[in-house]
């Protein structure tokens, strides 16, 4: 037996089986460095972009969408409206004036105009304020639905006319009646980080931002002056100005056309998009 060349064989053996070890440490150690980047948060995102929020609502493991019709108003019903002059457009609108001014404060939502709603309109407690036009000079309310708002619906707003001295002087109102959970099955909700993720990955949001806030709400996908289709949606406010709506359950950014309301792709369902 040749004893040198068995042992530049085992040589050779144990230099190719160390190559072997440290390539498969060395893709080893790759491979983890790119779970860790993969495995990066949102909110790992969010922190490293200096972008903050608070708390985010705990979301429904269900919702779904919901079908709603334009109310119309009866003679009836304004006749419970007292102290002012009431009037129907179409039937689907009431114009209030001639009541006693509320005047309002240096800051223009507070509780007394909340509770001047309240007493004053039809369903006025199921109203929540939105925002305020000063151009128009218009107190912006929108209906919600279990403490749900339905957002940038026309068919669910009151508007409350201001005049030059910070006083309510006359407002406008429709409602929305007949909303129907029955209309389609239960689909899982996205939580709200989610709904941040997609926006943040879209350009939304940009780095030193603040989230303002965060709710669940409505909006109107179905344009048409008697029926409604109302999809669940995330309401991200940005910076106390700039206001967002992810779909809740499906996680399409939604946008607005001119009023219209459009997402990232066409339709719902067929499905969903039939009244019973």
């Amino acid at each position: 037996m040749d004893w040198s060349k068995t042992k530049t064989i085992f040589i050779v053996v144990f230099l190719v089986l160390n190559m072997f070890l440290l390539y498969q440490y060395i893709q080893k150690r790759s491979s983890n460095g790119l779970e860790v980047i993969a495995e990066s948060t949102i909110e790992d995102k969010l922190k490293e972009n200096e972008i903050t929020y608070k708390t985010l609502p705990k979301q429904p493991n269900k919702e779904q969408y919901l079908s709603a019709k334009s109310k119309l108003f009866s003679d009836e019903e304004l006749k419970k409206l007292k102290n002012q002059r009431v009037q129907k457009e179409k039937n689907q609108q009431i114009y209030a004036s001639e009541f006693k001014p509320l005047q309002l404060g240096e800051k223009i939502h507070s509780e007394a105009l909340d509770s001047f709603v309240k007493e004053n309109v039809l369903h006025g407690d199921q109203y929540r304020f939105w925002k305020v036009d000063e151009i128009g000079n218009v107190i912006i309310y929108y209906q919600t639905y279990k403490g749900k708002m339905i957002f940038n619906n026309s068919s669910a707003k009151l508007e409350l006319k201001m005049d030059d001295k910070r006083q309510v002087i006359s407002y406008t109102q429709t409602y929305l009646d007949d909303i129907d959970e029955q209309f389609n099955e239960k689909d899982d909700v996205i939580p709200a980080i989610k709904a941040i993720e997609t926006l943040f990955n879209k350009g939304s949001i940009q780095p030193n931002n603040e989230i303002t806030n965060v709710e669940l709400g409505y909006i109107n996908i179905l344009q048409d002056t008697a029926s409604h289709i109302l999809t669940p949606i995330w309401h991200v406010e940005i910076n106390n100005e700039d206001d967002f709506f992810v779909n809740a359950l499906d996680g399409r950014i939604i946008e607005f056309n001119d009023g219209v309301n459009i997402s990232d792709e066409s339709d719902m369902d067929d499905k969903k998009l039939i009244l019973e």
